[in-house]
């Protein structure tokens, strides 16, 4: 399994975003420029955050973007299923969810699959965007008591 840019760029987006967030709204200029982004492929990362209700947005010369939600409340998880669909690293262990594989009762991979899927979920779901955030000012900083 592979994460493509726009999953990385979203997570980025939404730790910046928790990162500025006593600042107000942020223009996709300045998520841009901080984060090393296109403002066009940002736009298309931040339109697909917005449709999925992470983000808000208000609109004119002091609008732009925030998170909709306490950045506890997200997770790194949630931002990739948007951004990737499935994490998980083989299609069958999607289609054994929906009932469509024929082949899982005499798999004998499928065990390796499944634990894999697990994982993988296990380990995203455990970042919140709080977390990251606060690491990142850790290391901006030198502060570690944030």
């Amino acid at each position: 399994m592979k994460i493509s840019a726009k999953g990385r760029y979203a997570v980025r987006v939404m730790v910046d975003l928790a990162v500025h967030s006593d600042e107000g709204y942020q223009n996709v200029k300045q998520i841009a420029e901080r984060q090393g982004i296109s403002e066009k492929y940002l736009e298309q990362i931040i339109a697909v955050l917005n449709k999925a209700n992470f983000v808000s947005s208000v609109r004119g010369a002091q609008g732009g973007y925030k998170l909709s939600d306490l950045p506890e409340n997200i997770t790194v998880g949630m931002i990739l299923r948007l951004t990737e669909g499935s994490l998980s690293p083989v299609a069958c262990v999607n289609s054994i969810e929906e009932g469509e594989c024929t082949r899982c009762v005499q798999c004998e991979t499928i065990d390796v699959w499944k634990d894999l899927a697990d994982a993988i979920n296990q380990v995203v779901d455990s970042f919140t965007i709080a977390e990251l955030a606060r690491k990142q000012l850790e290391r901006s900083t030198g502060n570690k008591n944030l």
